[in-house]
Formats: structure tokens, C-alpha cells, sequence
């Protein structure tokens, strides 16, 4: 027998079914993580059509069958977030988190903190200038640091932050000199985050300036003087999507569209949504 449900829901992926539906994988507070056909979706005058895009949130009606497949009957449109796909660094980071919120959350129990944290990190990408007309900065400057601080929030909501004060292995404060440039600590996926310099297992060695990075990545909110250089930025981007892969064993397939878009900083303003679907 059928059974009706209400829901708010982010969509986070939707790939076609059929010649006309879409299925949909939405992030919703009620219910966790959920699969649901669109039907009709894909037709050029569907109401859902609109609806059913990536990063759209709905308030929905659901039937559930026998099936672990929702039929979504209904949808009106709470939020679209805009922004993101008309911007190609925008919209391969928002997709960057996106993959990583998947690869954690659970389908049937709520969510209702990972859903209000994608969208809080939404929300900030959506808000910040990346162009020189709006006064923005370029893509590293301007992206790596919200994309770093996404991760580290979401591993922090999944139970494995990275330790980034302590000793992994001696659980010590760290003993590195900040005032010196030259100075150095390790980095351990299999530890757990950041190890005194010279111990073992190593994955990645960090200078002051990164590791003094990815300690304001760990804060809830990054300072309103924030400053980093792309190297250190993308360095940082490097360990910690090693680290999320290693501990959720799984590739992020959007971190390879993000490299290209670094290594030529300039990409059009109109992206096409369909390349990181």
C-alpha cells in the first residue's frame, strides 16, 4: 500500500530515466538521503521540469510504494540557487561538497544538520565575487577557500576531522615554530591529521603557512581579512580531498573539473550544467 509524505529537499544529483523522467537523489532534513522519479520531468512543458535541477530546493509531496523508490507528485520551488550555474567555479565546487554530503548521509533518519550545512556553504559560495567587474578575486583566492572549509566542516559533521592543533600519534600539542618559515609538519590520512615532523606514517609534508591554513579552515567562520596563497590554497585542497577519499573510499569526480579550471584560471561565465552532472 502507498504512502504519502511531506518533505523540504535539496537536489543533489538527477540523472534521465526513461525517455520523459528524471530520477532525482534529494538531501532532505525528514527523511535523509532519498531516491525519487520525477515524472515527466524532462518533457519541454513539465512543471517539474524547472524543479528537478541540480541545487533546487523543494518543498515536496512524495508517494512511496513498495519500492525503496519515491514518486515525486508534486514539487514547489523554495530556493534556486542561481548563481551557481552561471558560474562553471561556482558550480564544480558546490558539486565538489555535493559528492561529499552523498557519501556520508543516510537514507531513511533525518539530516537535518548535514542539510543545513550544504546549504550554509551554499549559500556562502553563492554569495562571493569571483570576477574582476564585481570586485572579486581570482578562482583560488576567491573559491579554494570556502571549497577547503565545506570539507573540513562536512568531515567534522561526519565524525572524522582531521586533527589539525595535536600530535596525531602523541596527541601533544604541536611543538613547530609558527614564526618560522622554514619549519615543517606531517600530515597522516591513516593518523588522522597532522603529525610532528619526522614521525611516520607521512602522506604530506606542510610548511607553517599551510598548516596555519588549515587550522582557520577548522573554525566555524574564516576571519573577514582572510588571506592565502593559491599554492598553499591548492595544496590544502590536495590533502584533504586525499584524506576524504582514503576515509570514505571513494573518488570526488568533480575535484578534476576544479583542477582544470585552476590550472587556467579563466572559464566562462555561462556554465554548462550538464558537464559535472
Amino acid at each position: 500500500m502507498s504512502q504519502t509524505y511531506q518533505a523540504t529537499g535539496i537536489n543533489l544529483k538527477g540523472v534521465p530515466l526513461g525517455e520523459r523522467d528524471r530520477l532525482l537523489t534529494i538531501l532532505t532534513p525528514e527523511y535523509g538521503l532519498i531516491k525519487a522519479v520525477a515524472g515527466g520531468a524532462r518533457k519541454h512543458h513539465s512543471s517539474l521540469r524547472g524543479r528537478s535541477e541540480l541545487f533546487v530546493v523543494n518543498q515536496l509531496l512524495l508517494v512511496k510504494g513498495r519500492s525503496s523508490l519515491y514518486r515525486l507528485t508534486q514539487a514547489e520551488t523554495i530556493y534556486t540557487y542561481s548563481q551557481l550555474s552561471r558560474n562553471l567555479g561556482k558550480l564544480a565546487i558546490s558539486q565538489y561538497l555535493a559528492e561529499i554530503a552523498l557519501g556520508f548521509a543516510l537514507s531513511e533518519q533525518p539530516q537535518s544538520e548535514l542539510f543545513t550545512l550544504l546549504r550554509e556553504h551554499l549559500n556562502r559560495i553563492e554569495a562571493r565575487p569571483v570576477s574582476p567587474e564585481q570586485g572579486g578575486e581570482p578562482l583560488a583566492q576567491a573559491l579554494l577557500p570556502l571549497l577547503n572549509q565545506g570539507i573540513f566542516h562536512l568531515l567534522s559533521l561526519a565524525g572524522i576531522a582531521p586533527q589539525v592543533y595535536n600530535c596525531c600519534l602523541t596527541q601533544r600539542p604541536l611543538t613547530v615554530d609558527y614564526r618560522d618559515p622554514n619549519s615543517r609538519v606531517g600530515f597522516s590520512n591513516q593518523a588522522g591529521g597532522i603529525i610532528e615532523q619526522g614521525q611516520e606514517p607521512v602522506n604530506q609534508i606542510l610548511s607553517v603557512a599551510e598548516l596555519m591554513l588549515l587550522q582557520q579552515f577548522s573554525q566555524p567562520q574564516l576571519s573577514s581579512d582572510f588571506s592565502g596563497e593559491a599554492i598553499h590554497l591548492q595544496a590544502i585542497e590536495k590533502l584533504l580531498r586525499n584524506y576524504t577519499e582514503y576515509h570514505f573510499h571513494f573518488s570526488i569526480r568533480s575535484a578534476s573539473l576544479v583542477e582544470s579550471l585552476l590550472a587556467c584560471q579563466t572559464y566562462p561565465s555561462d556554465a554548462i550544467t550538464s558537464a559535472i552532472k
